[in-house]
């Protein structure tokens, strides 16, 4: 029939019919006839829709860089959409009557350019080179919060930097100034490997001198301490040396004052003999010599007398005229030592 159509939709796309004005069916991957003249279809896609962009910013140090990235979005609400742009399908059913549907990605993507320029201007290169990250959420947050994204009935899935680039000139120019700095940055770690090998090697030396000195000290110490050891055995030594000579001293003394007890003895004895011999003698020399020489004689052997009486007979040898002597007295004579002699034998047997 002519005027009748069928539309079949996908389930990413919300389909609405409008009839005299009104919403007659609408819901995502339907299918039906519809009679064109008196009819209008509304498509309105609800899948995740991508859309990329591409930015040329300048950052607060006047640097020109260029911003890579990509939006991911899609409609939470199509009969909000659907009453603020115009997703109505041609006559044919297939393509829409409005360019609306293909500006919906631009006002996405405008709003997240003034986003992320609001962030770049305040980074500098060097800052907005290394906060792609950081500008990708803060874009997101922002995104799904304008007023505008929220009244078209949208939601923002994800935003993402996919490169933040500077300018050729600017990029060799960081790239030289990277290089002579990890060249520096090479250079400082061979510095400060030999300088950490030259305070190992010192820390070595320094251990090793103060081991010596600490060897050196003990040598000392030790040394010191057989001083003190030859000088303690020096001092007891001269202690002993002393008290051996105070000891001889006073033995010496001692002996000495015996010595001199027993010469005082000697000559106290001395003096009495002497004493007693002058008062014999003087008593002898007023006594008759006859009695004398009697006292004498008493208690003599008689061999002992005999021999004095010769001695008697010789100092009157000039009044004698003739001395006879019996061959039995000579005999006796002769014989009397050898019985002293005995006799002194049996004495000393009965001694014993």
């Amino acid at each position: 029939m002519l005027g009748m159509r069928f539309i079949k939709s996908q389930p990413t796309t919300h389909l609405m019919q409008f009839r005299k004005g009104k919403v007659v069916r609408e819901g995502a991957g339907l299918s039906f006839f519809y009679y064109g003249p008196t009819s209008t279809v509304v498509a309105v896609p609800v899948g995740s829709q991508d859309r990329p962009f591409i930015l040329e910013l300048v950052t607060s140090d006047f640097q020109s860089i260029t911003v890579q990235g990509q939006i991911t979005f899609r409609v939470t609400d199509p009969r909000r959409i659907a009453s603020l742009m115009d997703f109505s399908l041609a006559p044919d059913g297939r393509s829409f009557a409005s360019e609306d549907p293909k500006r919906l990605g631009e006002r996405v993507a405008m709003q997240a350019e003034v986003i992320v320029r609001q962030a770049v201007q305040q980074m500098d290169l060097k800052q907005a080179l290394r906060s792609s990250s950081s500008i990708a959420q803060d874009c997101q947050k922002r995104l799904a919060a304008q007023a505008e994204v929220m009244a078209l009935g949208l939601e923002v899935l994800g935003v993402s930097v996919l490169a933040i680039k500077p300018t050729p000139d600017m990029a060799r120019a960081l790239e030289a100034e990277a290089r002579e700095s990890n060249l520096k940055a090479a250079d400082d770690a061979i510095f400060n490997r030999r300088m950490s090998a030259v305070e190992n090697e010192r820390a070595v030396r320094e251990s090793e001198l103060d081991t010596e000195v600490a060897v050196e000290q003990k040598k000392r110490q030790i040394s010191e301490a057989q001083m003190d050891a030859k000088a303690a055995v020096a001092r007891r030594q001269n202690e002993l040396r002393t008290e051996q000579m105070a000891s001889d001293v006073k033995l010496e003394d001692t002996r000495k004052e015996l010595v001199s007890r027993q010469s005082d003895n000697s000559r106290t004895l001395a003096d009495a003999e002497a004493y007693r011999m002058g008062a014999i003698m003087q008593t002898m020399e007023k006594a008759d010599p006859r009695v004398v020489q009697a006292l004498a004689a008493s208690g003599m052997q008689p061999g002992q007398l005999i021999a004095q009486a010769f001695g008697d007979i010789a100092e009157k040898a000039q009044n004698i005229g003739q001395f006879n002597m019996s061959p039995d007295l000579l005999q006796s004579l002769m014989r009397e030592p050898v019985a002293n002699t005995n006799n002194a034998g049996g004495g000393r047997g009965r001694s014993n």
